[in-house]
């Protein structure tokens, strides 16, 4: 039964009991939009008055413009983002080229190229030069197969030298972004998953997909749409402060202002970040290094033909990001920059961007900086050693994050893959409790 004051009367009274999903982050909105769509009961509560966690938009009031609190780019190749958005009916809220096509700038000499791989799996693309790395030969990119199989517990720096064109133009600002972490030291293990699904599928699969006109839009406003056209209760402003667990299960779910006393066939799914997990459940090991990503927005209008995403080799700044009302910058593993002055940021990012677009380097237009210092966790061999499952030591509890073992580091593929998983254990005999 569920407490009067929590929920109103009959959204938990689904013959087939309850899932409830705690942690409105892609992650949890994946879990419910998979029950929900099978026709489940389900309860989504969240801590925020917003649902999103770190996928989410807001009006910012110095830029007067909607920005996102980061900038995320997800594949044409993603088939767990092609699931989610086909079942939020939110399948055109993407865009991209229609190729793989990725324009870089070397801050340090000029040099300009576009990236280019070819459609199929057979990587002819190599072989021109008007598709590669500048300075690399065909035969550099034998890294490429060799960082390709399976390599558990290695660290990158241990397979390959680091070191020349092409890890510098391609496979250092690629991984870097993948991971979230410094690639010498990063997880060869989740470099390979990265790759396989992405280059080593071909170009087809590669074709940059950003978020229009905001990642709220796309991922977050649709799922919850879709959620209430369903039945879900939704319930924001509620933090999880406890769980109580006997006899192999959860038996109640304590909130700030109520508690929620669990039926025999009602589930949970914990969508928490990994440390708010742990502080809940004995025992569990998560990840425990984080990794900050700084981004940059600059009111600013990109010229006509601008690419919607462009690299940047040399300098700060990492990639680029063209939106029709502004400009934003994405550094990752930004660790060197947390302790930066915002303003000194901005005026440090922002001749980079315009280098890159022909613009004007005097004036810093309007901007905003944020920092997120635990964005995700390191993605070495140590901390993915620590990633748990998502079955749990509790019948009816199951985990989701891109923090759980996924096999990917921690995007937005590897989110929802995780609240895919859960919904599917908890529909399951042994998840039923």
């Amino acid at each position: 039964m569920v407490a009067d004051s929590l929920l109103p009367g009959g959204a938990a009274g689904a013959a087939g009991g309850t899932v409830h999903v705690v942690g409105a982050g892609l992650a949890g909105l994946s879990a419910a939009v998979s029950l929900a769509r099978r026709g489940v009961a389900v309860v989504v509560w969240e801590a925020a008055p917003q649902a999103g966690g770190r996928c989410r938009s807001y009006h910012d009031p110095r830029l007067d413009l909607v920005i996102d609190n980061g900038n995320h780019l997800v594949l044409s190749g993603n088939p767990a983002v092609a699931r989610y958005l086909e079942a939020t009916g939110a399948t055109g809220r993407l865009e991209g080229p229609d190729e793989a096509a990725f324009p870089f700038l070397d801050l340090r000499d000029g040099t300009r190229w576009v990236l280019r791989p070819n459609r199929g799996r057979l990587p002819w693309w190599v072989l021109s030069a008007g598709r590669r790395v500048p300075g690399t030969r065909p035969r550099d990119y034998l890294a490429l197969a060799t960082l390709l199989r399976r390599h558990p517990g290695r660290r990158i720096d241990s397979l390959l030298p680091c070191r020349g064109p092409l890890w510098d133009r391609l496979l250092r600002p690629v991984l870097l972004s993948a991971l979230n972490t410094a690639p010498e030291e990063g997880s060869a293990e989740l470099a390979a998953a990265v790759l396989r699904e992405s280059l080593g599928q071909g170009g087809a699969a590669a074709r940059p997909r950003i978020a229009s006109p905001t990642l709220a839009a796309a991922f977050i406003d649709p799922a919850l749409a879709m959620l209430r056209r369903q039945r879900a209760t939704i319930r924001l402003g509620q933090r999880l402060r406890g769980l109580s667990l006997e006899g192999g299960r959860v038996g109640g779910l304590a909130f700030g202002d109520g508690t929620v006393t669990l039926g025999p066939r009602d589930r949970v799914v914990l969508a928490l970040p990994p440390w708010a997990a742990a502080e809940l459940l004995p025992g569990l090991v998560v990840p425990n290094d984080f990794r900050p990503i700084l981004n940059a927005h600059f009111r600013a209008l990109p010229p006509s033909g601008a690419p919607a995403l462009a690299g940047l080799v040399g300098g700060t700044a990492e990639w680029v990001f063209a939106f029709p009302d502004r400009l934003s910058v994405t550094v990752s593993d930004a660790r060197h920059l947390m302790e930066e002055p915002t303003e000194a940021l901005a005026a440090r990012l922002w001749p980079e961007v315009a280098r890159l677009h022909g613009l004007p380097k005097g004036d810093v237009p309007p901007w905003r900086i944020v920092k997120e210092r635990r964005a995700t966790f390191a993605a070495t061999p140590e901390q993915e050693a620590r990633r748990p499952a998502a079955r749990t030591a509790w019948a009816n509890l199951m985990l989701a994050g891109d923090w759980v073992r996924t096999g990917l580091p921690a995007t937005i593929e590897g989110a929802l893959r995780s609240g895919e998983a859960a919904a599917t254990l908890a529909l399951s005999p042994g998840g039923a409790g």
